[in-house]
């Protein structure tokens, strides 16, 4: 396998801090990297961390979830039943912008003569904040400090703090403030095309030959700017608006100029040594999918007048509010590894900007961070990220669940188009319609419809919300496996099995197979579980049970057919080598010449033809490994074992995904160096940049793997549905690790050490915990201030 050298955060220069991370020095060569790693979102509203001047930038980003613009997709040859309408997140107008001339010279970063410089995410703040001494070219020195975040408390808002300081000498000073729409001034929505031979990154956001946000209002009333805009195709509709509050004991002069693209305020101000001018900018962003300009832009200004109302001290207390409760619920302590510890809450940070303030939206592949896969929501979310909220923020995970739930229309649609019963989900998406345009690695991974039903399992374990599992889960169960079940067919040669043909799993250099392993144990899973919990509302809530089989034209007997497809379903396996193929061709295919691979080849995806790649044993991620991560209870140590040793030295880990996948499993088996190592490479994903991506924005699924290596690799979490299970085991490099958790409504803390783990209730309704063995369970039920000690057993 390609291995990534193991990742420190010095790497990129970061000091290691717990709780911060630190940039000293300004550096050009980095601008995409570090515009990802400081920026700021609530899951709603996203702010690349570009320089409030303006410039340099690489790539200017205000990101607003489920934004976006619709395009044709153009297929050079077209076929029944291929995607038709592309989605892509739109660049939505700039309010970061908030330029400062001091003597009528620009303050640029690239440029100016710094004396000390220092920028810092704030983890327990949730702040960006920037602090610069600048000599100016007549030898004057300014401080200059600017803050900015967005509200996780208050979803449309966004805070930005502006302070000049003169330490010697009186200038007159321009603090020109903006909110630009920037697709006209710039080549981001104008198509460009690469030049020959030149590498096209499939991953990235594409371009636009049309103007996508037409201008709809423009005005400055009572001190607010506002810009509106609706999207030239999809008819989204979004409002900005903005207002100024000014703090200074200098004589100033405020002017406002608002044009279709550009709302300017520009304060004026001769200021004496010692005095400082403080500007603050309040910004609020609503979007729509029908909703006129003119209401948005009224919602935004309720908006406005509460956070005006609050104060900037108040809002900050919020957010720090609002984070201590995060913390408290989700945080990971790390014993003997001070840069890892950094990681891993940045990591953590990630996810509570990912999901703060989703609401009715999906979780993006890059949250709001940036314009990688075009802000378009896949299984990643629920595979991934859900688990993670399950366990530290439930009703968040409800939120995206039901988001899920939402889309079953369009979903059921798909699956008629694809000529099968029941629904299935879009591969890639904003809208709910199928967005991926490339059939074979989109479309075919009908494996997402398990990932939704597997969230909703680890949803329903953590949190006992029986309520969702009556109305909206059981919905999407019953339609998902009744895709399943249609999808597939019987065959009789030899043994009468169910075998599932033409899918893609999740590892994209291997598509369209027969018998992918890993979309068959998720099929039989989702099938399964379907058909428990019909079994479970027919005799626990009936009058739910009756309403679902007349809403969906369910009877007995289809459920029936589940069970039996499902405990007939074919696993390929090989009893020379002793494991599971991926596919049921997958041994025939000639092994990739790893030896002959040049370090530079990889992703392989940039290099080399889709054709040669699904001619060889070679992995994007390993399916058969993921698949013993997540159902790791289906297939005996042993087996895994082999699996593993198999399927790991062929996966290139050119998918994000790999590492943290790897890490879990490894741990799982009994591999705890291998499964540290693993582990950075997850945590550095972004922090090092080890993909060279990150500038396309945050892999949050990654961030989501990381929790999940923890929980569910280290400390061996395993969710009966009725009880708790740990098979802790901590690696030798490490001190200890701990982490929080709930379970239905009971806060947890778990402890790991070298000999095993203690399991303490916080609070909350005793716990269930099985102290036994698969065939001989011993059930603890530990109330709250009270502990569990769990020891760990080694593996054979």
């Amino acid at each position: 396998m390609r291995r990534t050298a193991p990742a420190h955060l010095e790497l990129h220069r970061f000091p290691v801090d717990p709780w911060r991370l630190v940039e000293r020095q300004y550096d050009r060569a980095d601008l995409g990297l570090t515009e990802t790693l400081f920026a700021v979102a609530n899951g709603y509203i996203g702010l690349r961390a570009n320089p409030e001047e303006g410039r340099d930038a690489h790539s200017h980003g205000t990101f607003l979830n489920g934004f976006h613009e619709t395009w044709s997709i153009t297929h050079a040859e077209d076929a029944y039943g291929f995607a038709k309408v592309g989605q892509t997140i739109v660049n939505a107008p700039d309010a970061k912008v908030i330029k400062l001339y001091v003597d009528d010279e620009p303050l640029l970063l690239s440029s100016a003569d710094l004396e000390s410089y220092e920028r810092v995410l704030d983890l327990r703040e949730g702040t960006l904040t920037r602090d610069l001494v600048w000599r100016t070219p007549g030898g004057k020195r300014v401080r200059v400090r600017a803050q900015r975040f967005v509200s996780l408390a208050h979803r449309h808002l966004a805070v930005m703090t502006f302070e000049v300081t003169l330490l010697d000498g009186s200038a007159p000073i321009v603090i020109s403030s903006q909110l630009l729409n920037r697709q006209d001034g710039e080549d981001e929505y104008h198509v460009t095309t690469a030049a020959l031979g030149e590498t096209v990154d499939p991953r990235r956001n594409r371009t636009f030959g049309h103007r996508v946000l037409v201008p709809k209002l423009h005005r400055d009333v009572d001190g607010e700017a506002a810009l509106g805009y609706s999207c030239a195709n999809s008819g989204m509709t979004l409002a900005c608006v903005l207002r100024h509050l000014v703090e200074t004991s200098a004589a100033h002069d405020i002017e406002s100029t608002v044009a279709p693209d550009i709302a300017k305020t520009v304060l004026t101000a001769r200021v004496q040594p010692g005095e400082t001018v403080r500007v603050v900018k309040l910004v609020s962003y609503h979007t729509s999918s029908g909703v006129p300009v003119e209401e948005l832009a009224d919602r935004c200004c309720r908006t406005l007048r509460r956070a005006v109302a609050d104060g900037v001290e108040s809002l900050l207390a919020e957010q720090r509010m609002w984070l201590d409760g995060f913390w408290a619920a989700s945080d990971i302590e790390l014993r003997g590894d001070d840069a890892a510890q950094q990681a891993i809450r940045w990591n953590l940070f990630q996810l509570a900007q990912a999901s703060a303030q989703v609401q009715q939206h999906g979780i993006a592949a890059k949250g709001v961070t940036g314009s990688g896969y075009e802000g378009h929501y896949f299984w990643d979310t629920e595979t991934y990220v859900i688990p993670f909220l399950a366990y530290t923020n439930p009703e968040a995970a409800r939120r995206l669940l039901r988001f899920r739930w939402q889309m079953l229309p369009t979903a059921r649609q798909r699956a008629q188009v694809l000529n099968q019963r029941g629904a299935l989900y879009p591969w890639r998406t904003i809208n709910g319609e199928e967005a991926s345009a490339y059939y074979a690695a989109g479309t075919a991974q009908y494996h997402i419809n398990a990932a939704i039903a597997f969230a909703l399992k680890r949803y329903l374990d953590a949190s006992g919300d029986m309520d969702f599992l009556a109305n909206e889960g059981a919905e999407m169960l019953v339609e998902t496996a009744r895709l399943w079940e249609d999808l597939g067919f019987w065959s009789a040669n030899g043994d009468e099995t169910f075998r599932i043909h033409g899918v893609t799993g999740p590892d994209e250099y291997t598509t369209v197979v027969n018998d992918n392993l890993y979309t068959n144990v998720m099929a039989r899973f989702n099938m399964r579980y379907a058909s428990r919990v019909v079994e479970l509302l027919q005799t626990w809530a009936d009058e739910s049970y009756d309403s679902l089989c007349r809403r969906l034209a369910l009877a007995p007997e289809e459920v029936d057919t589940w069970v039996r497809a499902a405990d007939a379903m074919f696993l390929p396996y090989d009893e020379g080598l002793g494991i599971h193929p991926q596919d049921d061709g997958f041994l025939e295919l000639e092994p990739w010449n790893f030896a002959g691979t040049p370090a530079a080849d990889y992703p392989l995806l940039l290099h080399y033809h889709p054709l040669v790649i699904y001619r060889h044993q070679v992995l994007k991620q390993a399916d058969v490994v993921l698949a013993m991560a997540l159902r790791s209870d289906q297939f005996p140590l042993d087996v895994r074992r082999r699996n593993f040793d198999y399927y790991d030295p062929i996966t290139t880990g050119d998918s994000s995904l790999s590492a943290c996948v790897q890490a879990i499993a490894a741990a799982q088996i009994g591999y705890d160096d291998l499964a540290v190592e693993y582990f950075r490479e997850a945590l550095f994903v972004d922090l090092a940049d080890t993909h060279g991506n990150a500038s396309d924005g945050v892999h949050v699924a990654s961030a989501g793997g990381v929790w999940g290596t923890v929980a569910f690799g280290f400390a061996g979490l395993f969710d009966t549905g009725t009880c708790l299970r740990f098979t802790p085991s901590l690696p030798s490099a490490w001190e200890g690790v701990s982490f929080r958790m709930q379970r239905h409504g009971s806060c947890l803390l778990v402890e790991i050490d070298a000999d095993g783990c203690t399991v303490t209730v916080l609070a909350g309704a005793p716990v269930p915990i099985d102290l036994g063995t698969d065939t001989t369970p011993d059930i603890a039920h530990v109330a709250a201030g009270t502990s569990q000690r769990i020891a760990r057993i080694p593996l054979d």
